[in-house]
């Protein structure tokens, strides 16, 4: 994984924090929803990233 992928992987991940939590304080169940979707979505980049370093790792390995 990238530094740059990693950077925005966190930084959608923080954005999602920052809206959930601010739709808590709202009682905005629509923000709050997308800010969970978007801490979901960032959590699953990142770890299709890790995967594929994973694998980078494993086939550095067998050469």
């Amino acid at each position: 994984m990238g530094i740059g992928d990693k950077i925005q992987n966190k930084a959608q991940e923080a954005s999602g924090k920052a809206k959930e939590t601010i739709g808590d304080a709202t009682n905005n169940e629509q923000l709050q929803a997308e800010g969970v979707k978007d801490q979901a979505a960032a959590k699953a980049k990142q770890a299709g990233e890790h995967v594929k370093d994973a694998a980078k790792d494993v086939k550095d390995d067998l050469s």
